[in-house]
């Protein structure tokens, strides 16, 4: 151990001999690191500042920098929570088969849950834990994000975990892997880039609820936080068309740095994880990782990491005893599963419980009115797939089909689709009024802003899957455009496009809390509906009405997967599968 802290040491002092010739590349860290760091000053002071009784957030174009600061760090601090749940979450499911019978429709439950559903109770709950600081507020800004990003990821993982081929585990268990090295060599890497995407689209969603998780109001109770969510709220509702924009900018800003700086280099690195090259496949780039390998520090700080991680935890013995005891880390890793469960099961009772006891004190009557706002809905979720579905299929298939387009038109995409639709409401909602089209018909568009990303991605991920050899053939024998459309691309690309069904549909239930009730120059504008129904619940503290909402739409949203989405999915594997 003594030598390899020495060798540690004598690579510093050569480093410093080289720090000379460093170039722009660790200059430019240099500076990144400093700005990091005092962003991380600026976030503590705010975290650790105490609680006010209201927020008076400045309009001014001069404050924004720092709104889109806070924001961003709230991003960031949900998306590596999300990470961590997802990662253990997902495990969980697709390594327990008993435990997985109650995981994966509980997380189809959460996922239905719309922000608003998780905000009330959470929010009371972490102020009343911290009413000294906004310790408590800024946790549940984060974890309000977090609800908006973490199903998708999860279900992404749990798919790709238990869609590993048979090959790769097998070599796994004649290398005689435990379960960490399983897991770092065989799954982790296997799932890499349905993850990446996933985390990108969850990302989006996430900023999707940004003004409502920065600007919530609760009764006469104001949870404001400072941020482009709450500036962008602030601005809607005294109609200042000035800072309005200047909000759209600034988020659009920090999108396409978020997308540059962070998503784009670790798209490209993710695809050294690919286990197949079927489809026509074009190499991907980014100027910001090839920037990075040009620097000298890194690496240099990568070496000294594994030297010191090393130094502390020396490694194994490359050779093992062939009698290793490994039943007592299964019956362990059972004992805490089992452990694990017993208390889900036990926090899902309690939640039932307290839950009948505010819909006890229901009226007969109201859950009339719910259920029809809740048909009016529907009706408007089932519109805007179908209306996303008829530009999106065509667009992604010509995306997914064409490496020029993909690689001109696909970080476009990206992009737009991040950019948080509810920013852009205002607008929509003024050309609506001045072309007379009312909420209940102008919220389908609205729900069509945030959700058709959903389906165009999907579509582009199957178009791109499409075996080069078919469309070779199809080009061969002549096939004509519309029956190679037919016959080829629609088949192909239906599995993907009922994935596409599923998460814009759940976009769209969850976007009704903001499409059907919104505040419009000093006006508050709804339409009935199940979505406004639970906004204004939460809007005047009526907790019975909102509990009875939630759970009406927790209810339809789950049985209308099991009716329809389940039974077209089990139609796209069995008929249209390009693996069978």
């Amino acid at each position: 151990m003594i030598r390899r802290v020495t060798q540690i040491f004598g690579e510093a002092v050569a480093f410093l001999d080289r720090s000379r010739k460093l170039g722009w590349t660790d200059l430019a860290l240099a500076a990144g690191l400093g700005g990091t760091i005092y962003g991380l000053i600026r976030l503590a002071q705010e975290w650790t500042g105490a609680l006010r009784p209201t927020v008076n957030i400045d309009l001014s174009i001069g404050a924004l920098p720092g709104y889109a600061l806070l924001s961003l760090s709230r991003g960031l601090a949900a998306y590596a929570l999300s990470l961590l749940f997802t990662l253990a979450y997902g495990y969980w499911a697709a390594r327990d088969r008993v435990a997985e019978r109650v995981l994966i429709p509980t997380l189809d439950i959460l996922q239905s849950i719309p922000v608003l559903g998780f905000m009330p109770g959470l929010v009371l709950g972490l102020v009343a834990a911290f009413p000294r600081s906004n310790v408590g507020l800024e946790l549940a800004s984060v974890i309000m994000i977090f609800t908006g990003q973490a199903w998708n990821m999860t279900f992404s993982f749990y798919h790709s975990l238990k869609s590993i081929p048979r090959d790769l585990t097998e070599v796994a268990t004649l290398n005689r892997f435990h379960w960490w090295q399983r897991f770092r060599w065989v799954e982790l890497p296997f799932s890499a880039i349905g993850l990446v995407w996933n985390s990108m689209m969850s990302m989006a969603g996430g900023w999707f609820f940004l003004m409502v998780s920065e600007a919530f109001v609760l009764g006469d109770k104001d949870f404001r936080l400072p941020g482009l969510g709450s500036y962008m709220s602030v601005a809607v509702a005294a109609g200042d068309g000035r800072a309005t924009l200047a909000a759209v900018v600034a988020m659009a800003l920090m999108i396409v740095a978020l997308d540059q700086l962070l998503w784009r280099p670790i798209v490209v690195w993710a695809q050294k994880f690919r286990v197949e090259e079927s489809g026509q496949t074009e190499p991907m780039e980014s100027w910001f990782l090839d920037f990075l390998k040009r620097s000298q520090v890194l690496p240099w700080v990568g070496r000294l990491m594994r030297r010191a991680v090393s130094a502390v935890a020396p490694a194994r013995p490359a050779t093992r005893p062939e009698r290793t005891p490994a039943r007592r880390p299964r019956a362990f890793a059972g004992a805490l599963s089992l452990a694990l469960f017993t208390l889900l099961l036990a926090l899902l009772a309690w939640g039932a419980f307290g839950l009948l006891g505010l819909l006890r004190q229901v009226p007969l009557g109201a859950w009339g009115s719910v259920g029809l706002a809740a048909t009016l809905t529907l009706c408007r979720v089932l519109l805007a797939t179908a209306i996303g579905t008829l530009w999106t299929l065509p667009a992604g298939l010509a995306i997914g089909l064409s490496p020029r387009l993909s690689r001109v038109l696909q970080p476009v995409v990206q992009v737009v689709a991040s950019f948080p639709a509810p920013m852009l409401f205002p607008a929509v909602v003024a050309m609506l009024t001045a072309a007379g089209v009312g909420l209940g018909f102008g919220s389908i568009l609205l729900m069509l802003l945030g959700t058709q990303w959903y389906i165009l991605f999907n579509v582009i991920a199957g178009a791109t899957a499409i075996p080069a050899d078919l469309r070779e053939a199809a080009r061969i024998y002549r096939v004509g455009t519309l029956q190679r459309f037919r016959e080829l691309y629609l088949p192909a690309v239906f599995p993907y496009l009922v994935t596409g069904w599923v998460t814009a549909a759940g976009g769209a239930w969850n976007a009704s809390i903001v499409s059907e009730y919104m505040s419009f120059r000093g006006q508050v504008l709804s339409t009935t509906g199940l979505g406004a129904r639970i906004s204004m619940a939460a809007a005047g503290g009526e907790f019975t009405v909102l509990a009875a909402a939630i759970t009406f739409m927790a209810a339809m949203v789950a049985l209308f997967n099991r009716l329809v989405w389940r039974r077209l999915h089990g139609i796209a594997e069995e008929r249209f599968s390009l693996t069978r």
